[in-house]
């Protein structure tokens, strides 16, 4: 029952951030992602800072966005109905 006020409490205050924050945040993560994958795509023999390996970026990114929602809990493949809900597959 906490919980519900929490998440609204956060979700206002996410709300209330200018768009200058939201570009420092859009920003960051974008570094964050070029830490990650940019050594990977460049073994893979995409030369530094050109479109394709900043593709590559994106493609493993969300790659591994995939990966972790399909590996959420309630995901079957076929959606939370599907799997021990609706029936017995």
């Amino acid at each position: 029952m906490r919980t519900l006020p929490l998440a609204l409490a956060a979700l206002l205050l996410a709300a209330c951030t200018t768009p200058q924050e939201r570009a420092a945040q859009m920003q960051a993560q974008a570094d964050e992602m070029v830490v990650i994958y940019g050594p990977a795509c460049q073994r893979l023999g995409y030369t530094v800072n050109t479109d394709q390996w900043r593709a590559c970026i994106l493609n493993l990114s969300a790659k591994e966005d995939l990966r972790n929602y399909l590996s959420y809990p309630y995901y079957s493949g076929l959606g939370y109905w599907h799997h021990g809900y609706w029936g017995p597959y």
